[in-house]
């Protein structure tokens, strides 16, 4: 009699346990993928430029060759989702390859290979910053850009022929590289955002359903001993 009143007194809270507490569906819970957030760019103002990367889904950047002043924050804008580019510095002469560092200078900027985020680097003189999309064939496509090129000899319009004529091997993507030469990147992309997956079951509902099945063994060895 004493074991039958414990059992049932103990069989509200086994139930609770077993299946995720009182009024809980049966049944795992999911998450829902969230939906990404693309940061806007800021405005174009003075001392503040955009450069849309893949303008409307394409290889290329828009707009492609731009003057900025010294002290000019330059953003990359990425607005899409679900396909990566990056920004990253090259030299007139290598378009489709990471400007490496040397005993005098250091590496180029890189934001490594990114989606719906916002990339800026400061221009820091009026020399010529020359760069290109590291994903895998997107430079030979004509996926190249320009700050301050002349209107003359290295002119934007050589470097995408020489972009467009490159034979360079796909370039490792190790992650954004800070500073820079004639602009510098001071941080990593920043987005409002990322995807969140989900699907599985949650983790306090797998200790509850092991806990409520203990307990449950528990009681029922009790009343057939």
């Amino acid at each position: 009699m004493l074991a039958t009143f414990f059992f049932l007194f103990l069989l509200p809270a086994l139930a609770a346990a077993q299946y995720g507490g009182y009024g809980a569906p049966a049944g795992p819970t999911t998450t829902a993928a969230a939906a990404v957030t693309v940061p806007s760019a800021p405005p174009d103002t003075p001392g503040q430029m955009n450069i849309d990367v893949a303008f409307q889904g394409t290889f290329t950047f828009n707009p492609a060759n731009i003057t900025a002043p010294v002290g000019t924050l330059v953003t990359f804008y990425f607005p899409n989702a679900g396909l990566q580019h990056s920004v990253t510095q090259s030299a007139f002469e290598s378009p489709c390859v990471h400007l490496a560092a040397t005993s005098d200078s250091p590496a180029g900027f890189d934001s490594g290979l990114t989606e719906a985020s916002i990339f800026t680097i400061d221009i820091t003189d009026t020399q010529p910053i020359w760069f290109h999309c590291k994903m895998a064939t997107h430079c030979p496509s004509g996926m190249v850009g320009s700050i301050n090129a002349p209107s003359t000899g290295n002119t934007f319009d050589a470097f995408m022929t020489a972009a467009r004529d490159s034979t360079s091997p796909t370039e490792p993507d190790n992650g954004p590289v800070l500073g820079g030469v004639h602009g510098v990147a001071t941080g990593g992309p920043t987005s409002s955002t990322g995807i969140s997956t989900g699907g599985s079951t949650s983790g306090a509902v797998r200790v509850a359903e092991c806990t409520g099945a203990a307990l449950l063994s528990i009681v029922l060895a009790i009343l057939l001993a």
